[in-house]
């Protein structure tokens, strides 16, 4: 499959409220580009995972330390000239300013979607830690991107593999043409 992918190492962050689809659609634009993918999920403490699974959300002084770690994953990748993808709810735009450092090539990927919509998958799903009763506190923390902030917004109407294409056109072709 021939994709579009940027000619300088990016770092894109898929981010929006949960059950919109950040993990799913990051993993697929990785396996896509051929890119390393990590989720935000995993760089949280046991305590903080405890916390959100009793319905308490996360306050800045709690979210801090799980931003820095993901920020030195991101800088990693950008001091070893390598692209990435951090799936990440990065809900204010301090939280996004600490992992992008307002650098060009960490672009902001947001999925974009309705509260019934969204509260439809997070009710739906098992397993995850993060339960349906915190979804107000999402929606009412999320800033969405600004222009200023150069994001790629896709709605989650569509299924994952819309999604990706619509991120991937997107991005645009590196100045050679595209790559296999």
């Amino acid at each position: 499959m021939t994709v579009p992918t940027p000619s300088a190492p990016t770092v894109l962050v898929v981010m929006g409220v949960s059950g919109s689809g950040k993990s799913t659609v990051a993993a697929l634009l990785a396996e896509t580009l051929g890119w390393p993918f990590v989720d935000g999920d995993d760089f949280h403490t046991p305590e903080s995972v405890a916390r959100m699974r009793a319905g308490h959300p996360l306050d800045d002084a709690a979210r801090a330390p799980w931003l820095g770690r993901i920020r030195a994953w991101i800088d990693a990748r950008l001091a070893a000239h390598e692209p990435g993808i951090v799936a990440c709810s990065a809900l204010k735009r301090a939280y996004r300013r600490a992992l992008t450092g307002d650098r060009p090539d960490v672009r902001i990927v947001f999925l974009e979607g309705s509260r019934a919509v969204i509260q439809g998958r997070v009710q739906a799903r098992h397993g995850h830690f993060m339960p349906a009763s915190l979804l107000d506190s999402q929606f009412a923390a999320l800033e969405p991107p600004g222009q200023e902030e150069n994001p790629i917004t896709v709605g989650i109407e569509d299924g994952p593999d819309a999604i990706v294409a619509a991120v991937l056109t997107r991005l645009g072709p590196p100045a050679g043409g595209l790559c296999e």
